[in-house]
C-alpha cells in the first residue's frame, strides 16, 4: 500500500499523459481552459497539452499526498517534502513556460538531491544517514553501512544521469513510459539486489 501511495503522482502523470495523447483535441481545449491563466503568455500549444496536463495532475497528486498526511496528523517524511518541493518548482516552470524540459529534469534533480544528502551527511557531518534511519532494523558491521551508503550514492547519480539520456535523446512518449516503468523497475531491481547483499552480511557479528 505504501508503494502505491509513493507512486501515486507518477501513476497519475502517466495516465493523464496517455489520455491526453490519445485525445489531442480534447487535451488542447482542456489545457487551455484549465491552464491558460497560469502560463506566461496565456497560450497553450496543442502539442504541449498532454505533458502540461499530466504535469498539473502530478502537482495536484503530490499536494494531496502531503495534505492527506497533514490532515491525518501523520508525520510527513523529509523525502516526501523534498519530492513535493521539486515537482512544485519544476512542474510549475513547465506549465508557466509551457516547456517540457523542466519536468524531464525533475526525476534527475530529485535523485541527485537524494544522493547529495547522503554524500553531504557523510563528508560534512561525518554521519551515515542510512544507518541513522535503518540502524534499528538492520544489524551489520560499520564497514557494510559504509559500503551501503556509497552504493546508494552511486546509484542515485547513475539513474539521474540515465533519466537525462532517455529524456533528451528519445521521444517524450518513450520517456513517459520510462519514467514509470524504467525508473521504478531499476530502483526495484537495485533494492532487491541490495537486500540480498545485506542478507549475506547480516550473518556477521556487528562490532560492539
Amino acid at each position: 500500500m505504501k508503494l502505491l501511495f509513493d507512486l501515486f503522482p507518477v501513476i497519475l502523470f502517466f495516465m493523464a499523459y496517455k489520455a491526453g495523447s490519445s485525445n489531442p483535441e480534447v487535451a488542447a481545449q482542456l489545457a487551455l481552459t484549465l491552464l491558460g491563466g497560469v502560463v506566461a503568455d496565456g497560450q497553450v500549444p496543442a502539442a504541449q497539452a498532454p505533458i502540461l496536463l499530466a504535469t498539473a495532475v502530478a502537482i495536484v497528486a503530490s499536494l494531496l499526498q502531503v495534505g492527506l498526511r497533514v490532515a491525518r496528523r501523520q508525520k510527513v517524511e523529509p523525502m516526501l517534502w523534498l519530492s513535493f518541493a521539486v515537482i512544485l518548482v519544476f512542474g510549475g516552470a513547465t506549465i508557466w513556460l509551457h516547456d517540457e524540459t523542466f519536468i524531464k529534469w525533475k526525476p534527475t534533480i530529485l535523485y541527485w538531491l537524494f544522493g547529495l544528502i547522503l554524500l553531504g551527511g557523510r563528508l560534512l557531518w561525518r554521519r551515515n544517514l542510512l544507518q541513522g534511519v535503518l540502524g534499528a532494523q538492520i544489524a551489520v558491521v560499520p564497514r557494510v553501512w559504509e559500503q551501503l551508503l556509497w552504493l546508494w550514492v552511486v546509484f542515485f547519480a547513475a539513474i539521474g544521469a540515465l533519466n537525462l539520456v532517455v529524456a533528451f535523446n528519445f521521444p517524450t512518449d518513450l520517456w513517459v513510459n520510462f519514467k514509470l516503468f524504467g525508473l521504478f523497475g531499476l530502483t526495484l531491481v537495485f533494492t532487491l539486489g541490495i537486500g540480498i547483499w545485506l542478507a549475506r552480511h547480516m550473518k556477521e557479528v556487528p562490532d560492539a
